[in-house]
């Protein structure tokens, strides 16, 4: 004999026999389907004087930016540890799934940065702001077209920025935080606070700080694995570059032989002889240059180095969690441990790493897993970055 207890409204419980089904006419409150009415109190949202649920449809897209499936991968350096510093040992981590720049931030991003915030914010904040064009300029060397043409002549507008430092790279992830999350509220009719105030995240038409990536978001994001998977949860081999294989070069059709990253070729060599330049490229070259990994994002290998957020240590791999690791401090290896008596280390919490190899480096510094570090304030004609972004509301 079936019975049919109704419990709440809309809920039936069908017992038949010992068998207990479950059925919700409208099915399970979701985050971009909550209902009209809380599931635990039964009072109606967005009634009159009631709490309010705004509407939302998941997190909008940012522009430039790539969907970085996250899972499990080993960190650490598949190449030989050729300056003996232990400081990439291999280890196994998870990493959530994030957002990165498809490219890196190119000269016309950070010229339409400075145009901002000449008019927006105060002269002194535009000045900090400025790359050091003169990281182009050597004794020995006549690198002066560089100096005066690099970064504003219109020909290298999409040729990536350098000449910035750890803390103007974090300056531009707040500027453009404010300005992309302004733009969609205003597209989904939400009002701005005056002054520049934050848009509540409750609207749910703004998006996540813009940041740099962790070191282990870039390192996963270049590596790319995710196109190394057949069968099952196994990735039959791991990468030396962010592509296929040992070799420097294109294997297949039209563009077999070809380089496949801006790098240095050899000493004094960085892009081969006139008629054949064969990786393009005596310094920097256009952000798009080259066949992007299986991710989608170009040049994770060669071009420039990108700073990430972490700050460096030699033991990092041996000491941050193994989900998400970053290292945000000194926390478990504090730098007073490295001054010695009569011997002034370089390591402290204001050096920051910087990974992925560059046209002024040789090809053992494009490997994802090798890893160099800089004073947070000073920059060179090697490093630029890219931006980064969680992605909210979600498990995994």
């Amino acid at each position: 004999m079936n019975k049919i207890f109704t419990t709440l409204k809309g809920l039936s419980l069908i017992a038949t026999g010992a068998v207990i089904i479950t059925a919700c006419s409208k099915g399970n409150p979701t985050s971009t389907n909550p209902g009209k009415e809380s599931t635990v109190t039964g009072l109606a949202y967005n009634e009159e004087n009631g709490f309010e649920v705004k509407d939302f449809q998941g997190q909008p897209e940012g522009p430039n930016l790539v969907y970085i499936e996250g899972g499990r991968t080993v960190l650490g350096s598949f190449e030989e540890d050729i300056l003996k510093s232990g400081d990439n040992v291999e280890r196994t981590v998870t990493v959530a799934s994030f957002y990165m720049d498809e490219t890196e931030i190119a000269n016309i991003h950070w010229l339409e940065y400075l145009f901002y915030i000449q008019r927006d914010s105060s002269q002194e904040f535009y000045e900090s702001a400025l790359p050091d064009t003169n990281v182009w300029a050597s004794e020995l060397a006549y690198n002066d077209p560089y100096v005066e043409h690099y970064l504003r002549y219109p020909g290298f507008r999409y040729f990536p920025l350098v000449g910035v430092n750890w803390i103007q790279a974090v300056d531009y992830c707040t500027w453009r935080t404010r300005v992309v999350n302004n733009e969609l509220a205003k597209d989904a009719g939400v009002e701005v606070p005056e002054g520049g105030g934050r848009i509540p995240l409750e609207s749910g038409v703004v998006l996540p700080n813009y940041r740099l990536p962790s070191e282990a978001e870039w390192e996963y994001a270049a590596q790319a694995l995710i196109g190394n998977q057949w069968l099952d949860e196994n990735q039959t081999h791991k990468r030396l570059y962010p592509w296929d294989g040992h070799a420097l070069r294109n294997p297949y059709g039209k563009q077999m032989g070809m380089f496949l990253a801006n790098f240095k070729r050899g000493r004094g060599d960085y892009a081969g002889i006139a008629g054949k330049l064969n990786d393009g490229a005596m310094i920097t070259t256009y952000i798009y240059e080259y066949p992007p990994n299986d991710f989608g994002l170009y040049n994770m290998a060669g071009n420039v180095n990108e700073w990430v957020y972490d700050v460096y240590r030699p033991l990092s791999f041996q000491d941050f969690d193994d989900l998400n690791p970053l290292r945000r401090n000194g926390f478990l290896d504090e730098e007073k441990g490295y001054d010695k008596a009569g011997f002034q280390s370089l390591i402290d919490d204001h050096v920051r790493v910087y990974k992925g190899g560059s046209w002024k480096d040789v090809a053992y510094w494009m490997s994802p897993g090798t890893r160099r570090y800089l004073a947070e304030d000073s920059c060179t004609a090697t490093i630029g970055f890219r931006c980064a972004m969680i992605q909210a509301g979600t498990n995994y």
